[in-house]
């Protein structure tokens, strides 16, 4: 729903500049998702007229679109599925044009007892052609179902790319640029459970780090966690690992938590429980879960980023 409202003045020898600074002549303002009806209004005082006139369009607010990018990716990820559902649809345009010639037909043989023994054999084409119908109507709706599936998993997670991060003091970046770079964990919850998590992941740092892991914490309950490091000479060189491996901090954190709100959501999971998400070095969500992150099973599945193996394995990442 749009509004535009058209103005234009009378000439008064004292208001008319000041009429036109308030509201220019003939000026076009447009108001989007506002609804106002009003008839021409006009204002006569000492010479100045005023007229004011509103229209308001009927036009529906566009619906929500996938992005160009996630439908590429979509083609990507099942390059076959389009040209399935073109089949499909083809195949049912044929059968009911088959099950309508067949329908005519039918009522033919039953109006001419001549060719009573025709209709088994009409019967038999029209139970066919609807069977391939509702067989194709199914299949492709099926399909749909999992594209639109598909469309829609490959927005969040490019919604999630372009959530903030920051790096250091200086530095904020998007969680898109860490493609190809790290594995990040996002770890969400009370300030006491991530606090828990940092514990917990304390015996994996070398192992995470060198996998490429950068875990990003986010509160939940705005409290900063009790992020406690060893500053002993001794455990200086793992001091700086763990900082290394939690880092990063998110920004924006509305945005954030609006993003977190909608995966729990879709996972049926309460907006109160604290979860653990992992992406792969692509970008996309790897796998999630309730509770702490498994940093064991990260350490056994994930394979190194440097190496050997490195780059031959980066599409085999695991479950978790």
């Amino acid at each position: 729903m749009s509004v535009i409202i058209t103005s234009s003045f009378g000439h008064h020898p004292k208001l008319s500049a000041l009429s036109r600074q308030i509201i220019p002549e003939n000026s076009v303002y447009i108001f989007p998702t506002v609804t106002i009806t009003i008839s021409p209004i006009q204002l006569r005082r000492k010479g100045l007229r005023f007229s004011l006139t509103c229209f308001a369009s009927d036009k529906p607010s566009p619906s929500p679109q996938f992005s160009t990018d996630a439908k590429i990716r979509s083609e990507v990820l099942s390059p076959f599925r389009s040209v399935r559902m073109f089949f499909y649809l083809a195949f049912i345009a044929s059968a009911s044009l088959g099950g309508l010639i067949a329908t005519t037909q039918l009522i033919g043989a039953l109006s001419n007892p001549s060719r009573a023994d025709e209709v088994t054999k009409i019967l038999e084409g029209l139970g066919i052609d609807i069977s391939a119908v509702s067989v194709c109507a199914f299949l492709y709706s099926r399909d749909n179902n999992a594209k639109n599936a598909q469309l829609a998993r490959l927005t969040r997670e490019e919604n999630l790319s372009n959530l903030k991060l920051r790096v250091d003091e200086k530095k904020v970046i998007p969680v898109g640029d860490f493609r190809g770079i790290a594995r990040l964990v996002l770890v969400s919850g009370p300030s006491s459970f991530i606090s828990k998590s940092f514990k917990l992941s304390e015996p994996f740092t070398e192992s995470l780090l060198e996998r490429g892991v950068l875990v990003v914490p986010f509160a939940t309950d705005g409290e900063l966690p009790d992020f406690e490091f060893d500053d002993s000479e001794d455990m200086k060189e793992l001091t700086e690992r763990r900082k290394r491996l939690w880092q990063l901090k998110p920004v924006f954190s509305t945005e954030w938590s609006e993003w977190l709100d909608e995966q729990k959501k879709l996972a049926n999971v309460s907006t109160e429980s604290p979860v653990y998400l992992s992406l792969r070095l692509s970008g996309r969500v790897r796998g999630s879960g309730v509770g702490y992150p498994p940093w064991n099973a990260f350490v056994a599945q994930l394979p190194p980023t440097k190496g050997l193996w490195s780059g031959l394995l980066d599409g085999m990442d695991g479950p978790v």
